[in-house]
């Protein structure tokens, strides 16, 4: 089968390209990714020159270099998202051009190629903020109620491809899930800009109080999850994915203090930024009932790994840090 996957340098896109091949290695893997500041060519090293994987460097939004990526491919997975909320914040536009524009014109090309599967990476974001001590999750009847302009651009995205699902026929999945941690990700978010900060012995911004919540998974449960949808869900459906996690963003960061032994007082207090929801939390009881998925690792587990991980790959990131924007989840 030959597969397009779209936004593979970044760092859930990477982290599915191994993961796929190392599951389905007969697959014919074609890599689409934009190489801006968050993808990274480097992340899918071990994968270049293996027979049936290839890359190619182009926009989600160029007509062309989609066609031909695309052409053959019975699957595509389409996880290619500006992402981060700070600079949303601060340059909304561009967010809108890939994440809407550039998902229209991925279900524009799927649709004239007949593309057999199209599954769409979403997040919880799209739902709004939860209260901090409430008991509910968001489920799929939850409305939408973006509070971003990132959180409105995905939003925009997921009703664009159901709209192609019910007025064109396209076999569409979407999935939302949470917050990801693990290997290659950009030191902008959470957990690597504390890891690399700390491991610096340069203070921590945290924002706020530091006690938003998020709905936390180790980045390769939820690749294992998007395998599961993308080759059995059902067509049309949308599927909510969470290791049932919950943790603030000061309990997030504390753990990265004690796992490193790093300085509590580098971790310093600072204004929070605009639309900052208080908390995430998602119900994944159609994903494991229906494709008998679930989290295999835990929150502990993950992020000794992942701090482990950024201790001994600081040739991938040190060279990012000046490219980033750091911020909170």
């Amino acid at each position: 089968m030959r597969v397009l996957l779209t936004g593979g340098a970044g760092f859930i896109g990477s982290n599915l390209a191994h993961l796929w091949r190392a599951l389905r290695p007969t697959d014919e893997l074609v890599v689409l990714d934009a190489l801006t500041y968050a993808g990274h060519r480097v992340s899918l090293a071990a994968l270049e020159g293996s027979p049936g994987f290839s890359f190619v460097r182009g926009d989600v939004v160029d007509r062309d270099t989609v066609l031909n990526a695309m052409r053959g491919a019975e699957l595509v997975l389409h996880l290619a998202a500006e992402s981060h909320n700070d600079r949303a914040i601060a340059e909304p536009m561009p967010f809108v051009r890939t994440n809407v524009e550039g998902t229209a014109n991925l279900l524009e090309c799927a649709r004239r190629l007949d593309v057999a599967r199209f599954h769409h990476v979403s997040t919880d974001e799209v739902f709004g903020s939860l209260p901090l001590d409430s008991p509910h999750r968001f489920t799929l009847d939850s409305p939408y109620a973006p509070r971003s302009p990132y959180a409105a651009s995905k939003a925009a995205a997921d009703h664009l491809v159901r709209a192609w699902s019910e007025t064109y026929g396209l076999q569409t999945t979407i999935s939302n899930c949470g917050n990801n941690f693990g290997p290659f990700q950009h030191p902008e978010k959470l957990i690597p800009l504390a890891i690399v900060r700390l491991l610096a012995g340069e203070p921590f911004p945290l924002y706020g109080d530091g006690r938003n919540v998020r709905d936390w998974i180790y980045v390769e449960d939820h690749c294992r999850a998007l395998i599961e949808i993308a080759s059995r869900g059902s067509p049309g459906r949308t599927y909510l994915i969470s290791a049932e996690s919950e943790r603030s963003n000061a309990d997030v960061v504390g753990q990265v203090v004690r796992l490193l032994g790093a300085p509590p007082s580098l971790v310093r207090r600072v204004p929070d930024r605009p639309g900052h929801d208080r908390r995430y939390a998602l119900d994944p009881t159609r994903t494991r009932l229906e494709l008998g998925w679930a989290a295999e690792t835990p929150f502990e587990e993950g992020m000794r790994r992942t701090v482990e991980w950024y201790r001994q790959h600081r040739d991938w990131w040190s060279p990012l840090l000046s490219s980033g924007t750091g911020g909170n989840a």
